[in-house]
């Protein structure tokens, strides 16, 4: 929501006009989704960390904005702990690890996760270079046959960073695609035995059992010493697609950027909270309300 649009409480202004991303999310709060304004001063004041999604949570239309970065930098300021947690490639992961604001980064949905450690890159992955090998060889296969079964999509243009799975591009680089052309993509890679979970841009697809979760609780074990499944309401996690729904069910606190309105119906668990405005914004919105609720409850 951009500044100046009518909010989810009520209009702005003296305004009767609702733009129709606030129906939309009016929509999701009737799905059992709260404000984020709902978010007490209790939960903030005994959080630990920050986790959230790259793609339509930290960025917008693609983008990261100042204000989505700066709000990585006020958390960790703040003592926080801050983690990416995301289906994008290896490449870029590693890019993050070593420049951005953040603790550690879970990439490709699970694979793996990168931190940097006395100025050193630390690489985890869940599965051996051997299981990998044979991994990107059925995943080859699928790179090949998938397009041509599903015409308008495309293997992403970030695949050549990838380790280990494959990214089918809907609507990042392609024009758009239906739900029904998605919905041929997911089927395709259960048909071969992979795992399938969409994002706000690609279906990514890898053979294993692993998914953003599992990895999360590795990293958390590993890094930090973190027992996750006591601590789930320690931290927040933020995102907007499917493939964040194994962490929508798992943090009590997870919230969504508002723009989930328009991949709900393929979450069966949607998170706790939901900003009031998209993308990069929506997750400054969160930073914002924890920072300011920690304070409260000091």
């Amino acid at each position: 929501m951009q500044s100046g649009s009518v909010s989810v409480y009520g209009h702005e202004d003296g305004h009767d006009n609702v733009h129709e991303h606030d129906l939309g999310r009016m929509d999701a709060m009737s799905r059992g989704m709260r404000p984020l304004g709902e978010l007490t001063a209790e939960a903030c004041t005994g959080l630990k960390g920050i986790m959230c999604d790259l793609d339509d949570t930290l960025t917008s239309e693609g983008r990261l904005e100042a204000r989505a970065f700066d709000a990585l930098w006020r958390a960790r300021r703040a003592g926080l702990r801050v983690a990416v947690i995301t289906g994008r490639p290896a490449g870029w992961v590693d890019h993050l690890a070593r420049m951005w604001p953040v603790d550690g980064v879970v990439g490709e949905n699970g694979a793996f996760y990168f931190h940097m450690r006395d100025g050193k890159m630390h690489q985890r992955w869940v599965d051996d270079e051997e299981t990998r090998r044979r991994n990107r060889e059925k995943l080859a296969e699928l790179a090949r046959t998938i397009p041509v079964a599903v015409p308008g999509c495309a293997v992403s243009a970030d695949q050549f960073c990838r380790a280990a799975d494959l990214a089918i591009d809907f609507c990042e680089d392609v024009p758009p695609l239906p739900e029904e052309a998605i919905d041929k993509i997911v089927e395709a890679f259960e048909q071969a035995g992979a795992t399938a979970k969409v994002s706000s841009i690609h279906v990514n697809g890898w053979f294993g059992s692993y998914d953003k979760l599992s990895c999360c609780k590795l990293m958390a074990r590993e890094l930090w010493d973190e027992d996750l499944d006591a601590s789930a309401n320690r931290y927040v996690f933020a995102g907007d697609s499917p493939n964040d729904e194994p962490m929508f069910a798992f943090f009590p606190l997870a919230t969504a950027v508002a723009n989930i309105v328009e991949l709900q119906d393929r979450i069966a668990h949607l998170p706790t909270f939901v900003t009031p405005s998209r993308g990069g914004e929506g997750f400054a919105e969160l930073v914002d309300r924890i920072l300011e609720q920690r304070g409260a409850g000091a």
